[in-house]
């Protein structure tokens, strides 16, 4: 579709007539990232054979954390577990993006644990602010999840065809709590990239969004123009982030950016209060703020769907 005419809605008048035309061939729409796009009927009968795989993606767990907004941070980590286990399918396996715990403790740590291993699949780690301010900070957090990790938890590995980065961006926070990547980071994320395809799909996931939210309330990554410029080059390109506690998206060329709920407690929406923190919901409707992300990909990488699911749904 191209949209080098006036725009109607987000779509151009030749892109508009494309659109009619396709319709009249029988068009599958599918979603990536909230962004619809189209396949043919031919391909979208293959995709059964392909064997689609998915991942989950859960975040801000805050185990431990029992204040108004949500006195049973645990017991809501539970029941998104096992709204989980009751899907038909199951995720290949699981990312955390981060503040499973919310100070830290080995008790919480602990608790979360008992409660995640009942998903019986793999999970991808990277650690959030509040999982690294124990009296030797991120100790606790590298012990249980570090291995196979580079520094302070950063990590790559592939699946299905697709190359996932775990980035940590929650380390030296910056003025006004913006995310931080670091040059060591960085130099690891630039060598970790050069030997792919630009044709390789990639996700990324990390704590902190990787896109401008909100600087005002720290949400965002001071030195992510420099990650995203590394990744530019690639055709496909996904990144995740917890932190805000809430359902947004943005693209910008090839890249979608996408933040996810918490099972824990939301937070209010940018600009809206007068800083950001636990809110309080109204009695019966915190479950509607909470929930888990799922994605899904074909054999060889292609996006098809991310699934945003609330716990009251």
């Amino acid at each position: 579709m191209t949209h080098d005419e006036t725009e109607l809605g987000g779509v151009s008048r030749r892109g508009a007539l494309e659109c009619m035309l396709w319709a009249g061939s029988a068009v599958v729409w599918t979603v990536s990232g909230g962004v619809p796009s189209s396949i043919s009927l031919a391909k979208a009968a293959t995709l059964a054979e392909q064997k689609p795989f998915s991942f989950l993606q859960l975040s801000d767990s805050h185990v431990g954390f029992d204040k108004p907004a949500n006195p049973d941070a645990l017991g809501t980590l539970r029941e998104a577990v096992a709204r989980i286990k009751s899907l038909p399918t199951q995720p290949s396996f699981f990312i955390h993006t981060g503040d499973i715990t919310h100070l830290s403790k080995d008790s919480q740590f602990d608790d979360a644990d008992q409660v995640l291993k009942e998903l019986n699949a793999p999970i991808f780690y990277v650690p959030g602010e509040h999982d690294i301010v124990d009296e030797e900070p991120g100790k606790a957090y590298l012990a249980r999840y570090g291995k196979g990790t580079k520094g302070a938890g950063w990590r790559s590995f592939d699946e299905n065809g697709v190359h996932f980065i775990g980035c940590v961006n929650v380390v030296d926070l910056k003025a006004g709590g913006l995310g931080n990547l670091g040059e060591a980071q960085l130099a690891w994320l630039a060598d970790d990239l050069r030997g792919l395809s630009s044709s390789t799909p990639i996700v990324v996931f990390a704590h902190i969004p990787l896109w401008t939210v909100y600087p005002e309330w720290g949400w965002g990554t001071q030195d992510s123009a420099q990650a995203l410029e590394l990744l530019k080059r690639f055709g496909s390109v996904t990144v995740l982030n917890g932190h805000i506690h809430q359902v947004m998206q943005k693209v910008e060329g090839a890249v979608t950016f996408h933040t996810a709920r918490s099972t824990a407690f939301p937070q209010p929406a940018p600009g809206t209060a007068p800083s950001p923190g636990p809110m309080k919901t109204p009695p019966g409707a915190l479950r509607t703020y909470l929930g888990v992300t799922e994605l899904n990909f074909v054999r060889g990488g292609e996006p098809l769907a991310i699934v945003d699911s609330a716990l009251a749904s």
